[in-house]
């Protein structure tokens, strides 16, 4: 049987809880920030939860996870 290989991509974005939850950085906080409020911007800093639909299949894609 060969080994399993990680999906890159998802491996960099994704990490573990200590709880064994998949968390993910949250979305629209690259560019374009002068119109978005500070306390939007906040709140962006924060890592979500990841569904737990979702995280069965992030879970598949990072064997590590």
């Amino acid at each position: 049987m060969p080994k399993m290989k990680t999906r890159r991509g998802a491996a960099k974005r994704f990490k573990k809880t200590g709880t064994g939850k998949v968390v993910r950085a949250k979305s629209n906080k690259q560019h374009i920030l002068t119109k978005k409020t500070s306390k939007r911007k906040r709140r962006l800093r924060k890592d979500a939860v990841v569904a737990s639909v979702d995280a069965k299949r992030v879970k598949q894609m990072v064997p590590t996870l």
